[in-house]
């Protein structure tokens, strides 16, 4: 007999507020996420002969990439037809809703303009920041269990969390599913990590990245298949939106991942651009 039924979560999704000032938990975790990840990255970046001056200007456009990103995913991803007949509330990112596909292609179109504009080898900024990526992935999933939101279907087994605060959904055990993703994230972030701090400059290009978006994306397939369907019209679909738009990333992950197999290749200390490269 499980000593556990199930864990009670009824954490207040406010730290604090003063006036109209509301400081809030998920905000707390997705301002640690760019924290700890600068100063990861700058650990790299140093380490591979750049200067802190990049990471700052890799750090602006990774917000940049990340928010709108984000915003922009979630309006057309999961509910056009309500954001393009109410355009003000694109903007209004503090009444909630983020999509994390829409952040990775933020984020890589991001970089790409970074990479483009400062000379660097496009997949081995890649490489490099899909380490704190992943570790930015864990704080947000954080956030969202704080949220009690994004959680799963009904569970019997002895971890299953009652979200108290979800009033639709009080009372019944179920799948804390922000932390399976959390947990993915962490265990990933300490193998890219690991792989980076062993083999630095000598790591196939594009490796890191392969790894991360194939082994991600390929989690948050499976782990769907657990959550509760975050809008309607996902009931209607065999697959729901968050899997359907994993598949082509996973796709793009295993390819990369046959690429670096079939013919590794390395890059230039420090991600510089060969004379050849820099006319692409």
């Amino acid at each position: 007999m499980s000593i556990l039924n199930y864990i009670t979560w009824n954490v207040d999704p406010e730290i604090f507020s003063f006036g109209f000032l509301s400081v809030r938990w998920y905000g707390l975790f997705f301002a640690l996420a760019f924290v700890f990840g600068q100063i990861i990255i700058s650990k790299i970046y140093v380490a591979e002969g750049r200067t802190e001056g990049d990471v700052d200007l890799l750090t602006l456009y990774m917000i940049i990439g990340t928010v709108v990103g984000a915003r922009l995913g979630h309006t057309l991803f999961y509910d056009p037809d309500y954001y393009l007949s109410n355009p003000l509330e694109i903007l209004m990112i503090w009444k909630g809703g983020l999509a994390s596909h829409g952040a990775t292609i933020g984020i890589l179109l991001a970089l790409w303009m970074f990479s483009r504009k400062y000379k660097f080898d496009y997949m081995w900024v890649l490489d490099r920041i899909v380490i704190v990526v992943a570790l930015g992935g864990f704080f947000i999933r954080m956030g969202n269990l704080m949220n009690s939101e994004i959680f799963g279907k009904p569970t019997d087994l002895p971890w299953g969390f009652i979200f108290e605060r979800s009033m639709q959904y009080s009372h019944v055990p179920r799948h804390p599913t922000q932390l399976y993703e959390g947990l993915v994230a962490l265990l990933l972030f300490v193998l890219l990590y690991w792989l980076w701090k062993k083999y630095k400059s000598a790591l196939p290009r594009g490796l890191l990245f392969g790894i991360f978006v194939t082994v991600l994306f390929t989690s948050r397939l499976l782990i769907e298949f657990l959550k509760e369907n975050q809008e309607a019209f996902e009931d209607e679909l065999i697959l729901n939106m968050g899997q359907l738009l994993s598949i082509p990333l996973i796709l793009a992950g295993l390819f990369i991942l046959f690429r670096v197999w079939q013919k590794p290749t390395s890059v230039l200390p420090g991600g510089r651009l060969t004379a050849a490269n820099s006319k692409k």
